[in-house]
């Protein structure tokens, strides 16, 4: 009986994510920019908000190392990412890096990133990504962003690679 529980338990996190929410219905959403920010990838590394201007829409994928249905995307990000439109980027953030010396969080991104084969861009949170992130009640959750730094439409709240596909084809339509 117990292994039923626990078996169900793990499927519905799996299917729906890592959070209270998973209806689409977050926080986040009511902001309309990506907050302006300067900060590291996992290896140290300056990234901006400038890098949004590279390209027409940034998928942000909002992950955590903690989170099954997050890890259990990566795969197919990263071959997504092999294959996207020249006019897309993907770029992860890692929600529970708390800071550039959390070695043991780095590492364990750095893993599941290079077990997935995902080589796209992982940022790590600062002050300003920490605000914007107190609005995200679940992950992994997906926003996409314009060359402007806008938030464009609305967060995918769950591990769901084929609706960030759909949404970045909407997108480029317009």
């Amino acid at each position: 009986m117990k292994l039923k529980i626990l078996v169900l338990a793990m499927l519905t996190i799996f299917l729906t994510g890592c959070g209270e929410n998973s209806n689409g219905n977050s926080k986040a959403q009511a902001q309309e920019k990506f907050p302006t920010f300067s900060t590291v990838n996992l290896d140290g590394e300056t990234v901006t908000n400038e890098i949004f201007a590279n390209k027409k829409i940034t998928v942000i994928n909002i992950w955590g190392t903690f989170c099954p249905p997050c890890i259990a995307e990566m795969p197919e990000l990263g071959e997504w990412e092999k294959n996207i439109s020249s006019d897309v980027q993907i770029v992860g953030l890692v929600c529970d890096v708390r800071g550039k010396d959390d070695t043991q969080t780095i590492n364990a991104a750095k893993n599941i990133l290079s077990d997935s084969h995902a080589d796209f861009v992982n940022i790590l949170p600062n002050d300003e990504i920490e605000q914007y992130l107190k609005n995200v009640e679940a992950v992994p959750t997906t926003i996409f962003i314009d060359s402007q730094g806008n938030i464009i439409g609305e967060p995918v709240i769950g591990a769901d690679v084929e609706s960030y596909k759909k949404r970045v084809e909407e997108y480029l339509k317009k």
